[in-house]
């Protein structure tokens, strides 16, 4: 077996842990789902195997440090404040690096971890109270009414919508969403959704910066040796916070005029009834105008030149074409695949 240790005080369902082995076993009885993680992490390999999300391509596998997974737990752990002994759930697949971290925190850490099924209602069967959770969008909307059981919650996985952003302020709980990727071994920035300002701040340890194209650099020595150069346009608050625009390939440039979708959209989630996103399409005399997606095929749409007005679209924001599509393609993380869901319109 490897050299990655158990902490003294982590405990799995209420049992202590001193042997590897014996918490293999555990796990391959009860907790199957998370079994071939915990079997690479206790392996003699320096890296495990992680995939990414797919959210700008198709999901392919990388090499994570298990040291860089370490100093990643160490620097959440700082962050939070969750010592020894915190008590935290984990209902998150092991397939993903925000699963896997969970385990890698609760081992290094020594945490008192729960282990619910991946499920839409992680809450469902327990009135136990956690100093700690990380959850999807999806899973923190389904368990509204029970989340005052964390005192402190963290989202991540795909983006928030108007309404749950605004359930979730209004919680008597600390609520953080998380800005982060595969490659950074989970998130390096957090923002306090109570923050009005919508400003990440960053981990220990992690600095930020730009490059000529405006999009984050990560300097976080802890994690990478290199700089890592994101596809995220920011502005950058201080070395050590910054607010998201939006994504590089996703820019839409309509006759010189750069627009952001994701802050358009930001305008429009609040008059908007279904799922949709803003996508550019080739145009002869702008290059590319915005368009707008829907997912629905209701024959008696809302009255968007209304809705446009309402939000204070600049008129080269404004979507030159509304498209009803039956079901966008979204990843395995349950975010929209923008370009696949534009390009598969008419198939």
């Amino acid at each position: 077996m490897s050299t990655q240790h158990i902490h003294p005080d982590f405990k799995l369902a209420g049992k202590c842990f001193t042997k590897q082995e014996t918490l293999l076993m555990f796990v391959a009885q009860k907790f199957p789902e998370h079994y071939v993680f915990l079997k690479d992490w206790f392996d003699e390999k320096d890296h495990v195997i992680a995939k990414t999300s797919g959210s700008t391509g198709k999901p392919k596998n990388i090499k994570i440090s298990k040291k860089a997974m370490l100093a990643s737990s160490e620097e959440t752990g700082k962050f939070f404040k969750l010592g020894k002994k915190s008590k935290v759930l984990h209902c998150l697949s092991s397939k993903f690096i925000a699963g896997k971290m969970q385990w890698v925190r609760a081992l290094h850490l020594g945490w008192h971890l729960r282990v619910v099924p991946v499920d839409s209602q992680p809450l469902k069967n327990t009135n136990m109270s956690f100093d700690f959770a990380a959850m999807v969008p999806l899973q923190a909307q389904k368990s509204l009414p029970k989340l005052t059981q964390i005192k402190q919650l963290l989202i991540g996985g795909a983006p928030l919508n108007f309404d749950l952003e605004k359930d979730l302020h209004e919680l008597p709980i600390d609520v953080y969403q998380s800005f982060g990727m595969t490659e950074t071994i989970t998130h390096i920035a957090l923002k306090n959704l109570k923050d009005k300002e919508a400003i990440f701040h960053c981990l220990p340890n992690v600095k930020v910066t730009q490059n000529s194209e405006k999009c984050l650099v990560i300097k976080a020595p802890r994690i990478s040796k290199q700089d890592i150069i994101t596809n995220d346009v920011v502005k950058i608050v201080s070395d050590t916070s910054f607010q998201w625009l939006g994504r590089l390939d996703h820019i839409i440039n309509s006759g010189g005029y750069k627009i952001h979708p994701e802050m358009l959209e930001k305008k429009l989630t609040p008059f908007m009834a279904k799922p949709f996103f803003i996508y550019g399409k080739p145009d002869k005399t702008f290059g590319t105008v915005p368009v707008l997606l829907l997912e629905t095929l209701d024959p008696t749409p809302q009255d968007y030149d209304a809705i446009f007005l309402k939000a204070g679209l600049h008129p080269y924001e404004k979507p030159k074409e509304i498209v009803l599509v039956k079901k966008f393609i979204r990843t395995p993380n349950g975010k929209i695949n923008r370009k696949y869901s534009f390009f598969n319109i008419n198939k």
